[in-house]
């Protein structure tokens, strides 16, 4: 589509707005009627750690918003000619799970408590045992009966609990609602019926009524809604505090708010039966959507559910890139001391293509990228952490390969799981997110971790947000009775599977070779965590 008719498009109000707030940046997308992106615009954010809490202030989430949204905004402007001031509809997206209570008006009780805490493990336990069901220390509903375990005043006052997703829908459009595939991060889900688990409702209501409150837990959780269904409009008052100009119109019609492994799903049309995907970014997270049940539950493994309520098998890791991103930023450092202008993509993908001249063990060399804690194997916190033996085989292709292996390590944990324990069967896995942004090389490495051929798409790399973008094209553009896979494969990816890569046998048993230090080497990070105060 030239760019001519693009801002016809753009300015009678038919293009198709996604907006995701990652860990480290919030982005958004705009698409055509051919669902392929037009125009983006993102903004940089960071969490923070206050009084051992991983967050994000309510001010840091609304100028992160205002700040994509004009910079959506002027790039349109700058490429187009035209004014966004339509929109034929807009989803939102963010981080799964985490903790934001309101009361009956409106005002927040707690500080947001993100994915990224690992302070629930009593909540944790308990639970699962309760509901025979894993759920994890970064649920929503983990963090509840947390804080009721820990008598926090304000847990009597909660008319409302939400993750960020369903804050900022909330905030724009007034409906307390969510996607099913954000809400099966928040309490489980009974794909059946695309709601939330009524016995394990009905048990959670017990514990919450011998403890003294009178709130019953649906009422203050959000409505779940499938993939498809009208979530509200932009109200006058949203559109004023996503365009702070003021130009941007209300009554745009919203999808419901899903959570940024919905939105990954999307984005590589693995929704259906026996396809799945791995995000790698800030946290890394795997997605397999099932043809049968477990056999039963495991710790490492979180049941969810597609943005359409089927169920999915998801291994979550806390840690992925940072460390990586942390030593590279170090290299750029060192260059930039000798005089030497940096190109940050240009810096990582030398960096990433050293990493395939090492050793498929990484000739020795150990890593470990906990800046939080890892609950697949087990810590509360972390420690970043390299270390060697003084035979190990020292240079800088081991080095990075080391990082990127490890940035896998927790992960192939759970994976491990469910492709040799369990015998789950994959059609295909398709990776996204900045780990596969240097061609053939975070692929590479993921197909050896699982021993699985990997696809990437050329839109990859327009991750969450274009997922988000498709999300709300599928409510606005769907024929009746058309399902969210058939969309996605029809009119979205129109079979295009992308690049794949086979994993290489030398690869698949060098990092097999590597776990085994992996593991044995978790005594030297649990000694870290205890002794660096």
């Amino acid at each position: 589509m030239d760019k001519m008719k693009i801002a016809e498009l753009i300015s009678s109000g038919q293009a198709v707005l996604g907006i995701e707030f990652g860990s480290t940046r919030i982005k958004a997308v705009l698409v055509g009627e051919d669902n392929a992106p037009i125009a983006s615009g993102s903004h940089d954010w960071e969490n923070r750690l206050v009084d051992n809490i991983w967050t994000y202030s309510m001010e840091d989430i609304s100028t992160g918003l205002q700040g994509c949204y004009a910079d959506l905004k002027k790039n349109v402007k700058e490429e187009y000619g035209v004014t966004l001031k339509h929109l034929g509809a807009i989803g939102f997206s963010g981080m799964m799970h985490g903790y934001l209570p309101f009361d009956a008006e409106d005002n927040l009780l707690a500080e947001f408590r993100t994915w990224r805490n690992t302070m629930t493990e009593e909540a944790s336990v308990k639970l699962s045992e309760l509901f025979g069901f894993h759920i994890p220390q970064r649920w929503s509903v983990a963090h509840l009966y947390q804080a009721m375990l820990n008598g926090e005043e304000h847990v009597k006052d909660i008319h409302y609990l939400t993750t960020l997703a369903g804050y900022i829908h909330w905030k724009l459009s007034g409906e307390k609602v969510m996607g099913v595939g954000e809400a099966a991060g928040m309490f489980p889900i009974d794909s059946a019926k695309t709601d939330y688990d009524e016995k394990m409702l009905v048990q959670f209501d017990e514990l919450s009524a011998a403890a003294g409150y009178t709130w019953k837990l649906k009422d203050i959780l959000p409505k779940v809604l499938p993939a498809g269904a009208n979530a509200g409009v932009l109200t006058e008052e949203g559109a004023k505090f996503l365009d702070v100009d003021g130009e941007l119109c209300a009554g745009i019609p919203m999808c419901p708010p899903e959570g940024d492994a919905g939105t990954g799903m999307a984005a590589t049309n693995s929704v259906a039966v026996r396809t799945g995907n791995v995000s790698a970014g800030t946290s890394v997270f795997a997605m397999a959507v099932l043809e049968k049940p477990l056999t039963k539950a495991y710790d490492e493994i979180d049941m969810v559910t597609t943005p359409a309520g089927d169920p999915v098998a998801m291994v979550h890791c806390n840690n992925c890139t940072s460390d990586l991103n942390a030593w590279v930023n170090l290299f750029k450092e060192a260059l930039e001391s000798y005089g030497v202008a940096v190109d940050m993509n240009t810096l990582y993908g030398t960096l990433y293509r050293k990493a395939l001249e090492g050793d498929k063990d990484c000739g020795g060399l150990l890593a470990y990228n906990y800046f939080s804690g890892e609950h697949v194997t087990g810590f509360n916190e972390g420690r970043p952490l390299f270390v060697r033996t003084p035979d190990a085989k020292m240079n800088l292709a081991n080095f990075m390969r080391v990082h990127l292996y490890t940035s896998l390590g927790a992960l192939k944990t759970g994976m491990d799981i469910l492709l040799k324990e369990e015998n789950v069967e994959l059609d295909k896995m398709l990776g996204h997110g900045g780990l596969f942004k240097t061609k053939g090389v975070g692929q590479g490495i993921l197909a050896a971790a699982i021993d699985t051929p990997v696809y990437v798409m050329e839109t990859a790399g327009e991750g969450g947000a274009w997922g988000m973008a498709l999300l709300a094209s599928y409510m606005k553009n769907k024929a009746e009775g058309e399902t969210l896979t058939d969309y996605l494969a029809q009119k979205v990816f129109h079979g295009e599977e992308g690049d794949r890569m086979e994993p290489v046998t030398a690869d698949v048993e060098g990092f097999e070779e590597f776990m085994v230090k992996y593991k044995n080497g978790l005594a030297i990070e649990r000694a870290a965590v205890e002794f660096m105060r």
